[in-house]
């Protein structure tokens, strides 16, 4: 069977199989278990389990499996339905657990489009979850900053809260082709900050144009969300960058929480690939 992917030594396309991928030139990479399959080279991994680990990955999946984000996947999965073809090649860089991807999908098949998607994480744990969630999906190991994708090969990439790795997306989208850069807006998660900091601060939202790139729209996905239980809370803080960078005494405030309710807030920059 045909892959979307790319062999991450030669750049040849690879062929699906059962257990594994094959290239004409012979490089093999098995598929694990759960369904996806590791595409980065070992020369590329800068620790043994890149991305998520499994206890961050289990807190994203249980929290997006709770429908709190509800809104900005109807909304991407509106946006796919206007703006993609009949049979649109789609791939999602930095997919996580495979939440949107999986709407994407199911959205487009329900419309009796053909979609072909394929999704790429650096963590292993997410994708275990993503290749149960839609396993006509295809996933990989990988990094969005070298992606195994031929040249020119998506009518549609998708980049939710990741990195942004413009040469890259550029390179593996079709003239035309469509480009969804999900991002913060400025009041994301507000009332989650000013329990976790003594001067929160508002996120900076900008129109960023870039080379290669038009804008079509910018769409705004606004709500409150109802945390039920510090359960959940803590899954929440775990899948935001504040994990990261929260004094103790905020960590203390949260941890007292038995429940929250937080603004949502996202921008779905919409872009089309220039044809010149």
């Amino acid at each position: 069977m045909k892959s979307m992917f790319r062999c991450p030594v030669c750049g040849g396309p690879l062929d699906k199989q059962e257990a594994r991928y094959l290239c004409p030139a012979g490089h093999s990479f098995d598929r694990a278990a759960a369904g996806y399959v590791h595409l980065l080279p070992a020369n590329k991994m800068h620790s043994k389990d890149p991305g998520d680990d499994k206890g961050m990955a289990t807190a994203r999946n249980r929290f997006l499996s709770g429908d709190y984000y509800a809104p900005l996947r109807d909304a991407l999965a509106a946006l796919a339905l206007k703006y993609c073809p009949e049979h649109p090649a789609i791939l999602d860089a930095g997919c996580g657990e495979g939440y949107y991807s999986a709407a994407l999908f199911q959205a487009l098949e329900a419309q009796g489009r053909t979609p072909v998607m394929a999704g790429v994480d650096l963590s292993k744990h997410a994708l275990r979850r993503a290749a149960k969630r839609e396993n006509s999906i295809e996933f990989a190991v990988a990094s969005v900053y070298d992606l195994p994708v031929a040249d020119q090969s998506a009518d549609l990439l998708v980049n939710c809260f990741s990195p942004l790795a413009l040469e890259e997306f550029l390179r593996v989208l079709r003239p035309g082709g469509l480009y969804f850069y999900v991002v913060p807006g400025q009041r994301h998660l507000w009332e989650l900050k000013e329990i976790l900091y003594d001067e929160p601060y508002l996120n900076t939202e900008k129109l960023t144009p870039y080379e290669g790139l038009s804008y079509l729209e910018v769409v705004p996905v606004d709500g409150t969300i109802q945390l039920p239980d510090p359960q959940t809370i803590s899954d929440l803080f775990q899948m935001t960058p504040y994990f990261w960078k929260t004094p103790k005494s905020g960590k203390d405030r949260l941890d007292a929480l038995t429940t929250l309710t937080t603004t949502i807030s996202f921008r779905i920059h919409v872009f089309r690939k220039d044809t010149l």
